[in-house]
């Protein structure tokens, strides 16, 4: 079911005014009555969302609905909410913030490192869920189809090249699936070779101020980031002790 209106919160003189879209929150929750007060929260702030409440439906909608985000819930009946995510993120980078009831390291780390932009444990606090969703969103870059040369930005280096343009890595004449953030983390590093950057230097650069989360974060990524891509002779992601983490070459 949708729901969504900016309830008369702007009156319109002029018949040929264009509102401006609102924005689309796919709620995937098997739970109806949280995921009804979800949607109530954030049709207030003029949303329009669309609840379903287990992971086939989830993954139908994500392509008929076409989300700008997706609240995921983890457990929900037939396929989970992991293996939704992870659906997702083979064909798609729309952000997905996790809700679960589980609070345990692992279950974020879990979350995290199969592509969600971010974490909630439930129970939440409504204006935090709201807060997050406006600041993933703020974060989240589409691709935009039409550059000029100068817009471009892309980093090469041996055997590597990681495009932020359009969001693509190739590595050793393959292309790498990445999420959003796991390339912009790598396209940060490899763009100020040689430099240290501090984990809250990371955070702050990449997920933003308003992320509220802590550096394990940026850990986890780098993690993935290692898994996807193996050091190099002439390059590698560098871990700098009790400091951070730097894009190292060499001659």
């Amino acid at each position: 079911m949708r729901k969504g209106a900016c309830r008369d919160k702007i009156k319109y003189e002029r018949q040929d005014f264009k509102m401006v879209n609102k924005q689309k929150i796919l709620i995937v929750d098997d739970d109806n009555n949280i995921a009804e007060l979800i949607s109530l929260y954030l049709t207030k702030e003029c949303f329009e969302t669309m609840i379903v409440n287990d992971g086939e439906s989830a993954l139908t909608a994500a392509e008929s609905f076409a989300p700008n985000l997706m609240l995921l819930d983890l457990m929900l009946p037939g396929i989970d909410g992991y293996q939704v995510c992870r659906e997702i993120r083979s064909k798609s980078t729309i952000p997905i913030i996790m809700l679960s009831a589980k609070g345990e390291v692992f279950d974020k780390v879990l979350g995290l490192e199969l592509g969600a932009d971010d974490y909630m444990e439930k129970p939440f606090d409504s204006k935090e869920l709201v807060a997050r969703v406006k600041a993933v969103l703020r974060r989240y870059k589409p691709v935009v189809p039409t550059q000029t040369a100068s817009d471009i930005k892309c980093v090469e280096y041996p055997d590597l090249i990681i495009n932020q343009t359009n969001y693509s890595v190739i590595y050793m004449g393959q292309t790498v699936e990445m999420p959003p953030k796991e390339l912009e983390l790598l396209y940060f590093l490899a763009a100020s070779p040689n430099h240290v950057f501090s984990r809250e230097q990371l955070l702050d650069q990449i997920w933003g101020y308003e992320y509220i989360g802590d550096t394990r974060t940026v850990d986890v990524h780098i993690k993935r980031l290692r898994e996807k891509i193996n050091d190099h002779e002439k390059w590698r992601i560098s871990t700098v002790w009790g400091i951070g983490y730097k894009f190292e070459t060499k001659a």
